[in-house]
């Protein structure tokens, strides 16, 4: 048997994803490691220690034992909490401990994944205890992965792969979730319509119409005379839908036309990761 085909295009832009990571790290000096990135409380070697981390979960290795201090201001809850492990076991490991650490993960999982029998909806157990999918799992991954090899890059000043694989993974995990977005959390009114239209290396446009229950569904349809449209480049569509910036932080890289109101609640609870 050879790996599922509904799940090869995730492993596929997995492997774009984790092996561009590598590609950025590898080179870096140890003061590098310590960059800043947009992701609150993290480093590059942050990042890089929560990658490997949940690729480890991944392969079914025991989480480490370990204490977190008590002064971490971005550990928050718990979902936060259950993270922080991973990442501050690794805060006092060097570079090529971290290379070293980074290449081993992706060659057992690289394996793992390339050896994958089971079909998309066989049930895995996804880190923190919950059962998914197969292909959700997998899906996740590649969303994760991308976002961080975008944080990594922006911290690095090394822009790149914006519309790889896991680009367009991404933007459909994302585009998912602005039903919901719309209508139930920015309370756009029924029979309303607001259009996204992205620019940039993934460009596309959407639109979410609200019926007359309140609820909202997606398409890539053109409305005429919609409610409200938002117009901003594919990049910045990420950084705001991952947490990593303030709408008001990136004012002059959005165009707003339409129901005002309706646009800024709507940016208000763009963010939808944890």
């Amino acid at each position: 048997m050879t790996v599922h085909p509904s799940l090869q295009t995730s492993i596929d832009a997995w492997t774009h994803s984790i092996d561009a990571i590598s590609e950025l790290v590898n080179p870096l000096a140890e003061r590098e490691w310590n960059l800043a990135t947009e992701c609150p409380g993290w480093s590059v070697r942050d990042v890089v220690s929560h990658v490997i981390g949940l690729e480890c979960e991944m392969l079914g290795d025991p989480r480490p034992i370990h204490t977190l201090p008590r002064d971490l201001f971005h550990v928050t809850n718990e979902l936060s909490r259950y993270m922080e492990v991973q990442v501050d076991v690794r805060r006092c490991h060097t570079a090529p401990e971290m290379t070293s650490d980074l290449e081993y993960t992706v060659i057992r999982r690289g394996r793992q994944l390339r050896n994958e029998k089971r079909a998309a909806d066989a049930m895995v157990r996804w880190p923190g205890g919950s059962e998914v999918t197969l292909g959700e799992a997998l899906m996740k991954r590649v969303f994760d992965v991308w976002v961080h090899e975008q944080d990594l890059r922006r911290a690095l000043n090394k822009p790149g792969n914006l519309d790889s694989p896991g680009a367009t993974i991404t933007r459909d995990l994302l585009l998912s979730a602005l039903p919901k977005v719309v209508a139930k959390d920015a309370g756009a009114a029924p029979q309303s319509a607001v259009v996204f239209d992205v620019n940039g290396p993934l460009e596309f446009m959407r639109t979410v119409r609200v019926d007359a229950d309140g609820q909202g569904s997606i398409d890539g349809s053109v409305s005429l005379g919609p409610t409200a449209t938002l117009s901003l480049d594919w990049e910045t569509y990420v950084r705001l839908a991952c947490g990593r910036v303030r709408p008001e932080a990136v004012s002059e890289r959005l165009k707003i036309e339409g129901d005002q109101q309706l646009a800024e609640a709507i940016l208000g609870h763009f963010a939808i990761t944890p």
